[in-house]
Parts: C-alpha cells; sequence; structure tokens
C-alpha cells in the first residue's frame, strides 16, 4: 500500500512495527486483492471478510484462502510468506447479481485438495454451498427467503461437524442448518422449545426433516456475530443492542452475559484455552469477559472509532501455572455440574487468593482493527487478571445462570463437537503489557473509551477521548444508558459517527443522551435490560472498577477501515475494506521471493 500525497495529514501509513518479540514487517508481494487493482468504491458495501483452510495435501502449500470484495468472491492458494502472491491465477472468483457476499466459511473437517465445502452467506438472506475446487454449485438454502429475509451477518460449521453449520442474521435470529436436508416449499412453522433470559430456541415443526432445524431468537436486535469456544461445547454471541450472551450450544442454556459501556458490539472472540471472551464494538473499547467467573476483567482503550475485528493470536500466548495443579487455571472440562461449581468457587476466592495462587507468566496476546484504520495488540498479563491492589469497589458477583434442560443430542447428533488440540501453541512467557490495574485520575491522559468516529479523527498521545475526565465521568450514567437499537421502518438505523465519545460535548449527542436511546423500562420487548441498572453491575462494571489496558501496539496500517485480522503461525494477515488483504512476517519469518508476479484479471463465473 503506497502511501498517498496527503497521507501525512492523516498519519503516515506504517509498514513495520515493533514488539517484544521483535520486528513485524508487511509484505508487499504478499497483498492479494482483485486481480485487476481497479481502485474500489467501498460505499455501501458489505465488509471484506477473510476465510482460511488448509487441505492437508503434501504439496507444502496446503493453505487456501477467500475472501469477497463488493460483488466478487476469490478462492486462492494462499502462499503467505514463502512466495508472492500470483493473482492471475486463482482456484475459483465468482461475480454475484442482485446481492452481495457478506461472510463465509470453509469446513476444515471435510477439506481436501480435490473438494472444499465453502459456505457464502448474503445480503439478501440467502446461503449458498458451493465447492470453489470443482467449480460447483451444490446448494442454495433459504433460496426464496421464506426462512429469514434480512442480512447474513455470520456463518460457521459447527465444529467437528461434517454437514451441520450455523447462520445468523440481522433479524436477531439463528439458524441450525444440515446441508443434507432440504428447506422447503413454505415457510417454516416452529414451535417452541426452550426459553430462558434473553433468548428463545425455537424447532421446525415438520412432518418431514426439513431445515431450519432450529431457529434461536436471541434479544431483540441483530447478531453481528458469533463464535464457537475452542471445544465447541458453547456460542458466544455479539449482539447489536450491545450484550455478549454465552451459551451452553448443545444444552441451549445460557452461561453468561456481558453488556458493552454502550453501543452494539460488533464483534466477539475466544481465548485459545477457552477461558475468556474478548468483544468490541461501538464503544471503541475492547472487553475481556472470563467465562470461568462469569465477569468482565479488563478493557482496552487504544481505538479512536468502532473496533470491527478481535481476536487472539495462539502462536504468542503463553500461560504456565506456578503450582502444577488445576485450580490456578481451571480446565474445561468434565460435567456441567462441576463446571458450574468450578465457576463460583473461582469467582468467590478471586479476590482473596494469594500471590502462590496465582498462575506464573500468564500473557494472553489478543488483537483489535477498527474504523479507525488502526492496528492495535494487547497483552493480558496476570498483573490485570489478579491485581495485587483492590480496586475501587469489590467484585464478589457473579452472572452465571443455572437453567437445566434435556439434552438436544437428538437434533445435535451429527455435530459431535471435539477439542481442537491445536488451538494454542504455546511459547516461551513473554514480558508483561502496558496493562494498568487502576483507571486513570480524573483529568489523566489515555482513559478508555475512544476519540473520534472517523479515521480522520485528530488524535492525541492520552490527549483525547479520556473516559475519566471531568466532562465524562460527569456524564457516565448517561453513557451506560446509550443502547443504540432505535428502528426506522422495522429495520437497524446506521450507528453515527458522532456517537463515539470525543463528541460527547455536541448538540446532537446531548439530545441522544438525553433522549432514552437506551431502551428504558416498559418497553416490552424480549431479553432487553435497562442499561443504567446494569453500570456497576458484573455485566457493566464502571471503568474505575477494572484493569484499563493500554495498547502493547497502535498503528494505522491502511487508509480505508480495517475489517479483517487473522494470526497464522508464521504472520498476521489484516485486511481493509479497499479490497487489501495484508500479510505481515512474524519477527525472523520474512521468506518472499524478491519478485512480484504480474496481475493480469482472469474470468470469473458470474451467478
Amino acid at each position: 500500500m503506497a502511501v498517498e500525497a496527503g497521507a501525512k495529514e492523516v498519519g503516515e501509513i506504517k509498514t513495520q512495527f515493533t514488539t517484544r518479540e521483535g520486528i513485524y514487517k508487511l509484505l508487499p508481494f504478499s497483498e492479494y486483492s482483485r486481480p485487476n487493482r481497479v481502485p474500489f468504491n467501498s460505499q455501501g458495501s458489505n465488509p471484506v471478510r477473510v476465510s482460511f483452510v488448509n487441505v492437508n495435501d503434501q504439496s507444502g502449500s496446503g493453505d487456501r484462502i477467500c475472501f469477497n470484495v463488493g460483488r466478487e468472491l476469490y478462492f486462492y492458494i494462499y502462499k503467505g510468506v514463502r512466495k508472492a502472491a500470483d493473482l492471475s491465477k486463482p482456484i475459483d472468483k465468482r461475480i454475484y447479481k442482485g446481492t452481495q457476499p457478506t461472510c463465509h466459511d470453509v469446513n476444515s473437517v471435510t477439506a481436501r485438495g480435490e473438494s472444499v465445502s465453502l459456505l457464502v452467506g448474503f445480503s439478501a438472506g440467502q446461503v449458498q454451498l458451493l465447492d470453489p475446487v470443482k467449480k460447483e454449485t451444490s446448494k442454495l438454502f433459504n433460496e426464496e427467503r421464506l426462512i429469514d429475509k434480512t442480512r447474513v451477518t455470520c456463518l460457521k460449521w459447527v465444529p467437528g461437524s461434517e454437514n451441520l453449520f450455523l447462520v445468523s442474521h440481522s433479524s436477531g435470529n439463528l439458524y441450525l442448518y444440515n446441508e443434507e436436508l432440504g428447506c422447503g416449499s413454505s415457510a417454516p412453522t416452529y414451535t417452541q422449545m426452550k426459553q430462558g433470559d434473553g433468548f428463545t430456541v425455537y424447532t421446525c415443526k415438520s412432518k418431514a426433516a426439513r431445515n431450519p432445524l432450529l431457529r434461536w431468537a436471541v434479544g431483540d436486535c441483530a447478531i453481528n456475530e458469533f463464535a464457537f469456544s475452542p471445544d465447541g461445547s458453547h456460542l458466544a454471541c455479539a449482539g447489536q443492542d450491545g450484550f455478549l450472551r454465552v451459551f451452553h450450544f448443545e444444552f441451549m442454556e445460557a452461561r453468561g452475559t456481558m453488556r458493552s459501556y454502550f453501543g452494539g458490539l460488533l464483534c466477539v472472540c475466544w481465548s485459545p484455552d477457552g477461558h475468556y471472551v474478548a468483544t468490541g464494538g461501538e464503544d471503541d473499547l475492547v472487553t475481556v469477559w472470563s467465562f470461568v467467573e462469569g465477569r468482565v476483567v479488563a478493557r482496552g482503550h487504544g481505538h479512536k472509532s468502532w473496533v470491527s475485528v478481535v481476536a487472539f493470536d495462539p502462536y504468542t500466548t503463553s500461560i504456565e501455572d506456578v503450582s502444577g495443579g488445576s485450580d490456578a487455571i481451571l480446565e474445561m472440562s468434565g460435567s456441567d455440574d462441576e463446571l458450574r461449581d468450578g465457576r463460583r468457587d473461582r469467582a468467590n476466592s478471586t479476590l482473596s487468593r494469594s500471590a502462590d495462587a496465582r498462575p506464573a507468566n500468564v500473557t494472553y496476546r489478543f488483537g483489535s482493527v477498527g474504523q479507525d484504520t488502526q492496528l492495535c495488540l494487547w497483552d493480558l498479563t496476570e498483573d490485570s487478571l489478579f491485581p495485587r491492589h483492590p480496586l475501587s469497589r469489590a467484585r464478589t458477583q457473579t452472572n452465571i445462570m443455572n437453567a437445566t434442560s434435556p439434552s438436544t443430542t437428538q437434533i445435535l447428533s451429527n455435530a459431535n463437537p471435539t477439542i481442537n488440540a491445536n488451538a494454542a501453541t504455546p511459547n516461551s512467557g513473554l514480558p508483561r503489557s502496558n496493562s494498568l490495574p487502576h483507571s486513570p485520575a480524573a483529568g489523566g491522559g489515555g482513559g478508555g473509551g475512544g476519540g473520534g468516529g472517523g479515521s480522520n479523527s485528530n488524535t492525541g498521545s492520552g490527549k483525547s477521548g479520556g473516559l475519566m475526565d471531568g466532562t465524562i465521568a460527569a456524564g457516565i450514567t448517561k453513557f451506560a444508558t446509550l443502547a443504540l437499537h432505535e428502528r426506522v421502518s422495522g429495520r437497524d438505523r446506521d450507528h453515527k459517527r458522532n456517537h463515539s465519545l470525543s463528541h460527547v460535548g455536541s448538540k446532537s449527542s446531548e439530545r441522544l443522551l438525553q433522549g432514552g436511546g437506551g431502551g428504558s423500562s416498559g418497553s416490552g420487548t424480549k431479553g432487553r435490560s435497562d442499561p443504567a441498572k446494569l453500570l456497576g453491575t458484573p455485566p457493566c462494571p464502571r471503568m474505575d472498577e477494572i484493569p484499563l489496558l493500554e495498547p502493547l501496539v497502535c498503528k494505522k496500517i491502511a487508509h480505508e477501515r480495517l475489517t479483517v485480522l487473522v494470526f497464522l503461525e508464521d504472520s498476521i494477515v489484516t485486511g481493509c475494506q479497499e479490497g487489501f488483504i495484508c500479510t505481515w512476517a512474524r519477527p525472523g519469518k520474512v521468506g518472499i521471493s524478491t519478485a512480484q508476479t504480474q496481475s493480469n484479471s482472469p474470468s470469473g463465473t458470474v451467478v
């Protein structure tokens, strides 16, 4: 990505950055994009997304990459840091009419060199199953939009399953499909199967088996993203209503909730060991929630606009148990009763445990990218997870729901979730990050939240948007009530960029804060909690109640908003809305050829 003439006015684009383990370098010859390199107008387009899979062939080039740009979908051999990208030879290229790809996922269980099962979700609600290697379109689900007419926001294969996949829509519904079944010629009818706080599960009522197998109605706003835990047993959902909801997937039971400081949550991911869930969204913060303790354990402030992707780096995450026992770090194994009991014991003993009982050299590395075009890397260490000094308020409550229900093993019999033994590759312990056990004092720099809502926001190191300055401290309660789920003609209204924290003094923001945008009591909608009542509780602690993290790295790396962040063993992959997928070599992993292959636009399949 060449630096444009006026780039210095908005910040120079960085091509390398330094961490404690060394220097990460951008490899320009490894950049994937639209083959013709024609400038892409991203306005009105769905976010660029990337999916990776390894087909386990013997060639040494088993990695495959899929990405969407506008109405186009590409599937390439991914050569990473080894060799320059050859954009003239995609395995498959498709151009869609009337709808746009919004997300995709490859089934790693069935992926082979001669066949790959790729799911693609679309802006009009359809889901396509295709094989980009054989260049075949197998099936189209929700073709007539009888199941759901809204945009597909996220889809994933159920871990360990060859034929089950889960799809979320902007309607707030999740649907479980079996790719071997059809969808029927009429709209499905449902029977309620399970209900809990903020969610209801329905089963499809039909004489013959058909899709969808299940429908989950979660909250009352769009589900922006969901993620399965590393062992496939739990599901975390990030909603536009600002709530993170975690469920046991098979038993369909709520395991905990968390709410953003304000605004919607846009992204979610699990730590490699399944102990923590990281989220980001419209409050410009990254938030870390403990699955074991059922509470928020840290927030990170570094972005100046919405956080679009958050991801853990399993290759630089290090967890060492000083005692060698199982008490310091609770494993996600055993029965549900044992798991719940373990979570309670851990939550109740967090503040009183001695230094000897803490894990040693705990470092979770995770990253985030956002609409401010910045990449942030964070280290979550034992200093922030187990503060040596108590914070301003005791945190002894948990948010664990213990509802029990019959198992749905019969419905999910084909899922067979298995633990991914390769989810993490621990390295030696890393030095600690710039984590802060306490939030800064009033008027101090580097507070949580965010600055301007756009990529051109004026920034100053620790000077703009401090959450605990006098202006914002006086209005913290108002911020917590700002839940942006108003409707216009039954559709979600786009969150305006001037809702970010740096614009809190503006008249428009004051009207929003005073106008009850937070879904007050009496709304009558399902599963909605009054945000004002959540402030100061485990689901939404105050800013002075939890550690505030500062980023280890915070660099501007693109001209357009960032929508992709993937951690690979030898590199970090990022992508922006212009359609450029970039590879950053890890320290000591640079091995790319010196010549860039000429790119010619291949013919594509129009669907």
